[in-house]
């Protein structure tokens, strides 16, 4: 019984490490292109004109972060994890204070908690 626990325990971080690779990856990678969404609507406007330069500089910027990000999680996956964790939570509260896209926070917000549990299941896991 103890067997198959940790079969399920394992394959429950596996399966929430390859989504904490790919999804930062592709996010990251989509804020060069915009092709799943135009990533600057999601800039809160006060704090895109106390930033020195363009929002779209800033998306990029943000776009490597989330590449490297995504690449912690695939070698070091519990500081990984929490790293991405933490960044879902900064997103969620910018979204929250800015009012808007609240679904998103929301979103990120339940995105963040799996990140804390993948990172968390590394240490009994890996």
């Amino acid at each position: 019984m103890e067997n198959n626990n940790t079969h399920r325990l394992t394959n429950t971080f596996n399966l929430l490490k390859f989504t904490f690779v790919v999804v930062p990856i592709v996010a990251g990678a989509d804020k060069f292109t915009n092709l799943l969404t135009d990533w600057e609507q999601y800039l809160n406007p006060s704090m895109t004109g106390m930033l020195p330069f363009s929002g779209a500089t800033f998306m990029m910027i943000v776009g490597v972060i989330e590449i490297i990000a995504g690449m912690i999680v695939l070698r070091k996956s519990e500081i990984g994890g929490y790293i991405v964790a933490a960044w879902l939570a900064l997103i969620a509260l910018t979204l929250l204070i800015g009012g808007q896209y609240l679904d998103v926070a929301v979103r990120d917000l339940v995105m963040s908690v799996s990140a804390l549990s993948m990172a968390r299941l590394a240490k009994i896991t890996v």
